[in-house]
């Protein structure tokens, strides 16, 4: 398992809560808080150009 610097948890209602981190050869990293030995990760800039996406809307018919 890769050393993961974890930013502190994003929180939506309820217990959705959701980390960010990053290792030290720019990997990024999204888990479930409580569930971070199972993340989802991919570069740093792929994963900045998704939350772009969705800051733009692109995920909106998902809500």
């Amino acid at each position: 398992m890769p050393a993961i610097d974890w930013e502190d948890p994003f929180c939506g209602e309820g217990n959705n809560c959701f980390r960010l981190g990053t290792d030290a050869d720019g990997n990024g990293f999204i888990a479930v808080l409580g569930e971070e030995d199972r993340y989802l990760t991919d570069s740093r800039e792929a994963l900045q150009q998704m939350i772009r996406d969705i800051k733009a809307g692109a995920a909106d018919h998902l809500l």
